[in-house]
């Protein structure tokens, strides 16, 4: 094994420890050929596993992880991909996913140094640790150059890679681990079905135990991101009792669509209106997967559902984080170097506006980030975290399509194309506000959960609640308690319920922000944030506080002509 220098930088200790220290180990297995079964020996795994060790022992830092990182992709885009015109095709060309991920030969170890997955994987087999900041930190890289790629980690990452490594069986996991880092092997999440998706808790696939130590599932899943590509499949069924019909609880059990039995059919591909290098669709499930391959809930499975489930709407804003500063940065620059009426936009009061809010919004979602980093850990029982979850989602899917919009306005006609990165980024950012439960639903939760709180605790004025009985909220009351200042009427109709919970998430999101304030984040920006998350609660409760909205009138299914009513 060569001796370690210390390198000036990844690139360096790649070339200088990391690349010979592959080729070693190479060397030493192809000595061990085993010419009767031709196969590599054990010794395979053992040189491989050593060079591993090499790697942790001078593990590149995140930094330098991170760097590494955006070069590629970066150089994937700039030179390889003209990213404008890849966006108008659908899929993404396989070498692209290669360079991204890193080589696929088991000898050369700056897969394993760089796949941006290793951020998901433990320590244990192979990976980065699976620590919350760094998979955050590599959704913000990837959002920050294409947020199509960054679902595509994240669905990876939050949907697969972190379920299997908190709840799959520990043979099992070793060997998903294994081919991600040296197979580059991707995976993917299906809960929805065509009659029921928001409701998912009465989704019909089943799942059977066929006797043979095996559980045949059937049923029928769509929109799931990456149909058709995916090798895993971590897909939720009812199991079915003895007489055969489906209990109320959920499961989840691992298909592996590389092996025989296991494959799943994709019976349509559908157009999705934007994220057009993700591929969804509509398939049909009838396979046996082994019982070893069933992840085995530390409760009821629809527990450990709201565990995965409010994990990934906590890391929403990692995803968010590089999709705003993008959106920032290129409506600054847009703004300073466009001239109208002999000045530039950036001058004007109302352009001036919308880039403010852009600047806030990228201080709430890193305040956001800070919080998911801290409390949201595998080690973590995210089931009840429900408030926390359902406002990062709302408030930052929702801060997404706003920057997007912005930016487009900013850009004029140019923006209206889908080969210019304002009209893409509307149309890409516009699902976040529906999938992993639509918006309406969960700021619906947002005021649902602190209206139950309210009753238990037996207070009806809202403002003194937040500010002793909720966590999320307390750091904030001196911020927002002349806003909450009212009474509840705990029985309000659902579309003020949902008005509620918009203005509600947003004070939760005012925590986030003062917390991180009270670290040493610049006042300026701070005091900025809130006072933009204070404007929108205001709007918010404007609503709430206003007479009911017309309601629907009964009966009338369509309307007279107008051109009945012109006076000739």
């Amino acid at each position: 094994m060569p001796s370690r220098s210390n390198p000036k930088s990844v690139t360096d200790y790649l070339s200088e420890v990391v690349r010979p220290a592959a080729q070693d180990a190479a060397d030493r297995a192809r000595l061990r050929w085993d010419e009767t079964t031709g196969k590599w020996s054990e010794r395979w795994d053992e040189a491989k596993g050593g060079v591993r060790a090499t790697i942790d022992e001078a593990s590149v830092g995140l930094s330098g992880y991170l760097d590494e990182y955006r070069g590629r992709l970066r150089n994937l885009f700039d030179s390889r991909l003209d990213l404008d015109t890849l966006a108008l095709q659908r899929g993404l060309p396989p070498f692209a996913m290669r360079e991204i991920r890193g080589s696929r030969a088991l000898a050369d170890l700056h897969a394993l140094a760089d796949d941006p997955l290793a951020a998901y994987i433990p320590a244990e087999y192979g990976g980065r640790g699976a620590h919350i900041k760094e998979g955050l930190a590599v959704l913000e890289a990837t959002g920050y150059e294409s947020l199509p790629l960054c679902l595509m980690v994240g669905i990876n990452g939050g949907l697969f890679l972190q379920p299997v490594a908190k709840y799959a069986d520990e043979t099992f996991k070793k060997e998903v681990f294994r081919r991600f880092l040296d197979g580059k092997s991707m995976g993917g999440l299906m809960i929805t079905e065509p009659d029921y998706g928001s409701d998912a808790l009465k989704m019909k696939t089943t799942a059977t135990p066929n006797g043979n130590g095996g559980v045949h599932i059937q049923g029928t899943k769509h929109w799931a991101g990456l149909t058709g590509w995916a090798d895993y499949w971590l897909l939720t069924a009812r199991p079915t009792g003895k007489n055969g019909e489906p209990g109320r609880d959920i499961g989840f059990y691992v298909a592996d669509v590389t092996q025989p039995g296991q494959r799943i059919t994709v019976e349509e591909t559908f157009a999705n209106l934007g994220l057009y290098m993700i591929p969804y669709g509509r398939n049909k499930l009838d396979l046996t997967v082994p019982a070893v391959q069933q992840l085995q809930p530390t409760s009821t499975g629809i527990k450990m559902m709201l565990d995965i489930l409010h994990r990934s709407r906590l890391q929403f804003p990692g995803m968010a984080m590089g999709f705003l500063r993008r959106m920032r940065d290129e409506a600054q620059l847009h703004a300073e170097e466009r001239f109208v009426g002999g000045k530039a936009l950036a001058d004007y009061d109302q352009v001036q506006a919308r880039l403010a809010k852009l600047q806030a919004d990228a201080t709430i979602c890193g305040a956001m980030c800070l919080y998911t980093s801290e409390n949201a850990g595998l080690e973590v029982d995210s089931s009840s975290m429900s408030l926390a979850a359902n406002s990062f989602k709302t408030t930052m899917s929702d801060a997404m399509h706003d920057a997007a919009q912005s930016y487009l306005q900013l850009s004029g006609a140019n923006g209206y194309r889908q080969d210019h990165l304002a009209g893409r980024s509307v149309t890409d950012s516009r699902p976040f506000q529906i999938f992993e439960g639509s918006n309406d639903i969960l700021y619906e939760q947002v005021a649902d959960a602190v209206l139950k709180g309210m009753r238990k605790a037996k207070i009806s004025r809202l403002s003194t609640y937040l500010a002793e009985r909720e966590p999320l909220t307390q750091k904030a009351s001196g911020a927002m308690s002349d806003l909450f200042d009212f009474d509840v009427d705990l029985t309000i109709s659902q579309r003020k319920t949902v008005d509620l919970g918009r203005a509600l998430a947003k004070a939760v999101a005012i925590g986030t922000v003062v917390e991180m304030g009270d670290r040493g984040y610049p006042t300026e920006l701070i005091s900025q944030a809130v006072d933009s998350l204070r404007d929108r609660i205001q709007g918010h409760l404007a609503h709430f506080h206003s007479p009911e909205a017309p309601g629907l009138v009964a009966g009338a299914t369509s309307s007279p002509s107008w051109l009945g009513f012109v006076q000739s």
